[in-house]
């Protein structure tokens, strides 16, 4: 039962406090995590303007800093309400617009059609289930002509594991996390597979890898994707 499952509940009810330290506490874990958060937001400049914004799974929001366009409002959502309370502690100087934080639980969202202008998924995608109704609920929200960004782990090309094995693998070891059980259970889709969804899902649509710009699993660490939405083409 799920409830006996203590090396996985231990993990989630420490993940907020936990999940800064883990993923951008060495100098190398860092540089790559920063990294991911640059090359998500690489398409976009200052001058780019996006009215209504909505964050999946923004956890403790270390992916806002890295957004450069402009916004009206920027939503910031998870489904654990305490790395909402941490992400809005980080966020609270924030003063280039309005930032709203909301839990959202479960597949589907509370928002109504045609809510955004772009969505953003950072990390996000590699941990749900059925992957295929989240990009579809993705695109409900987004508005006809609006942007959605996705960037995934390579996982599990050989450069993503030989660089989890030797970085945030020991860490967590450190702290007592049965960290290859819990990857086991947070990492559920392959790359492979969630970008052959992107790619069946979007027609209108740009894709990269970093920290090479060459198509491969391998020798990568992570690929981004950015649509923009003709919901006429796309397919629901």
């Amino acid at each position: 039962m799920e409830s006996d499952d203590k090396a996985w509940t231990d993990y989630r009810d420490k993940f907020a406090s936990l999940y800064d330290d883990l993923n951008y506490s060495s100098p190398a874990q860092k540089f790559v995590m920063r990294a991911s958060h640059v090359f998500a937001e690489k398409a976009f400049r200052e001058n780019d303007h996006f009215d209504r914004v909505l964050e999946i799974g923004a956890g403790t929001a270390e992916h806002f800093p890295f957004v450069r366009h402009g916004f009206n409002e920027y939503v910031v959502t998870d489904a654990d309400s305490k790395t909402l309370a941490i992400a809005k502690t980080k966020l609270a100087g924030n003063c280039r617009g309005k930032l709203t934080y909301e839990l959202q639980v479960g597949d589907r969202l509370t928002y109504p059609d045609n809510a955004f202008d772009r969505v953003v998924a950072v990390h996000v995608l590699e941990h749900i289930y059925q992957p295929h109704l989240a990009v579809r609920e993705w695109l409900r929200v987004l508005k006809d002509g609006g942007v959605l960004t996705v960037l995934i782990p390579t996982d599990p090309g050989v450069a993503w594991r030989l660089g989890r094995h030797f970085g945030p693998r020991k860490n967590a070891m450190k702290r007592g996390i049965a960290y290859d059980y819990v990857m086991a259970r947070e990492h559920v889709n392959s790359c492979t597979n969630l970008v052959a969804i992107l790619r069946h899902q979007f027609r209108d649509s740009s894709e990269g890898w970093w920290p090479l710009p060459i198509a491969s699993l391998d020798i990568n660490l992570f690929f981004v994707f950015h649509a923009k939405v003709q919901k006429q083409e796309a397919i629901l």
